[in-house]
């Protein structure tokens, strides 16, 4: 299913990864796609495997016009909430490309304030192509992040639940306490920090 708006060019789909997880940034990508260089497989990227991630995220950083990545880090999430800091992070990505765009098209059923007109697209990561292709650069960037941060808090485990509230991270949390990159805000952490 394609989006087609009449006069415009330049459609930049923006989503982001990392809204639910108790640790790290929440990170967004916005990407403009050349439209005379199709790129085949584009899909949600939770519905991707990590191979076909990292494969896509390589062919939509050549192929693409632009893209870039936004992200609010964790004290900016305590501070803001979730909800903001993830329209922050979005407003970042949109204001980092290097070309303009003339439309967005964001994932979910808000849109941040942008300077050109946008759109929410409840599903989009599946059914526009900018969006996936978004989907999965935020994907493969937090993953990638979750990897490192589980080579300085190796008794975690973040490389296999990439922060979120899953029966281990919870077990871990209880066992070692919070890390600094925990976000104090989440319950589960305050929780443990006794701020609940």
């Amino acid at each position: 299913m394609t989006f087609i708006y009449p006069d415009v060019s330049l459609i930049a789909g923006v989503d982001e990864v990392g809204r639910g997880p108790l640790v790290g940034a929440v990170v967004t990508a916005a990407v403009i796609l050349d439209p005379n260089q199709p790129i085949a497989g584009l899909a949600d990227s939770k519905k991707l495997s990590e191979k076909q991630r990292l494969q896509l995220a390589e062919e939509i950083k050549a192929k693409a016009l632009c893209w870039a990545l936004g992200r609010a880090e964790v004290e900016e999430i305590d501070r803001l909430n979730i909800l903001h800091a993830t329209m922050l992070a979005m407003q970042r990505a949109v204001s980092a490309l290097t070309i303009t765009p003339n439309f967005v098209l964001v994932d979910g059923n808000r849109i941040p304030p942008f300077p050109m007109p946008a759109q929410a697209v409840v599903k989009g990561d599946s059914l526009v192509a900018e969006i996936s292709a978004a989907s999965i650069l935020a994907k493969v960037a937090r993953d990638h992040e979750m990897a490192e941060l589980d080579k300085q808090f190796p008794h975690y485990g973040f490389a296999k639940h990439k922060g979120y509230p899953t029966k281990l991270h919870m077990e871990k949390l209880a066992q070692w306490g919070a890390t600094p990159f925990h976000r104090k805000s989440f319950a589960p952490v305050a929780k443990v920090l006794g701020l609940k």
